[in-house]
């Protein structure tokens, strides 16, 4: 399956709820358009979820969930492979050694655990505290080229970089030398940042209370119409500028969702609604999301049905992951001095 002259593109998504539709426009989609060319690993990064607690039976299903939507959405397991992190030990052994390279004062920085842990951090995970560095250790075990990574992610691959270089220095002299590939971001595109139907300042989640700031997979056609015909504006009909956007959070999420999911650029959807009323573009946006959710949902319901030909993709993918990895982790066991 992995071919040489393709560059590696490792991506997880964390199994903790249901998926919606930021999860799709902000990360999934666009794994589904790198799998053509590129040698693509697409991980459910279970060993992450559990940083914080989670319900085990919850887990067990969101697991199965996440690789549902990975198939429905249309990453081919003949094409990517498809696989649960815990499943291939190697990742938690590299997050060890890389635990050992890696500096305090270098996590310290990490701007996503203090937002994580708040005011209490002294009662959060350890788990927590490394999880860039098991992060670094999914990206580094497979020698991936690229990462798709969004805002929220671009401090940690650069943590990733620092970690890979450290230890190709550290062991410069026992065959380290450029040993790992300095990985590159994937940048996204700005509009594949979903914010929340309700608040158009913070992002979409499957943590939000409100089941009416998120579109998701199972949603039903009706739901869908609702949400949208809900979702937050302001009275001031749709601008002409672009510039106008950055003071209207709320309608500038709408019109990112449009401009995704159409293929279309922003400027040109704001010139075809430009000056009308929110009531034929809700109607417009809803017919558009239920066009690219509907296959979706649909093939979910098959699969939902169909949990042995999952667990079979699954073990498929478990064994071209440990495949590769065990290849890797042996060298750079040599390279330790690890038995």
């Amino acid at each position: 399956m992995q071919d040489k002259k393709k560059k590696v593109v490792f991506s997880g998504v964390q199994p903790t709820g249901s998926l919606h539709l930021g999860n799709y426009l902000g990360a999934i989609k666009n794994f589904v358009g790198l799998q053509d060319d590129h040698d693509c690993l697409y991980c459910i990064v279970d060993l992450h979820a559990i940083t914080v607690w989670q319900n085990p039976n919850d887990l067990k299903s969101n697991i199965l969930d996440v690789a549902s939507v990975y198939l429905a959405a249309g990453i081919d397991p003949k094409k990517s492979v498809i696989f649960v992190q815990s499943t291939v030990p190697h990742h938690a052994e590299l997050a060890w050694i890389l635990n050992c390279i890696t500096r305090i004062g270098w996590l310290n920085r990490m701007t996503q655990f203090k937002e994580k842990a708040g005011k209490n951090r002294e009662n959060v995970s350890s788990g927590l505290y490394t999880y860039p560095n098991l992060m670094a250790a999914d990206i580094l075990l497979y020698f991936s080229d690229l990462v798709p990574v969004g805002d929220d992610q671009k401090q940690h691959l650069e943590l990733t970089r620092d970690i890979a270089q450290k230890f190709n220095n550290d062991y410069s002299n026992f065959g380290g030398t450029d040993f790992f590939p300095i990985p590159d971001p994937l940048i996204l595109d700005e509009s594949s940042r979903i914010m929340s139907l309700r608040d158009g300042t913070k992002k979409m989640s499957k943590s939000d209370p409100s089941v009416m700031s998120r579109i998701e997979f199972k949603d039903s056609n009706d739901q869908i119409i609702k949400k949208i015909s809900k979702a937050k504006t302001d009275p001031l009909p749709i601008p002409s500028n672009i510039n106008d956007l950055e003071r209207r959070p709320e309608v500038n999420n709408l019109l990112l969702i449009f401009s995704s999911l159409s293929g279309s650029k922003l400027n040109d959807v704001l010139s075809d609604y430009s000056g009308k009323q929110f009531s034929q573009f809700k109607k417009d946006l809803s017919d558009l999301l239920i066009a690219n959710i509907e296959p979706i949902r649909e093939e979910l319901t098959r699969l939902d049905n169909d949990q042995v030909f999952l667990r079979e993709i699954l073990e498929k993918g478990t064994d071209e992951a440990m495949k590769r990895s065990n290849i890797n982790m042996k060298k750079i066991r040599d390279i330790v001095g690890l038995n």
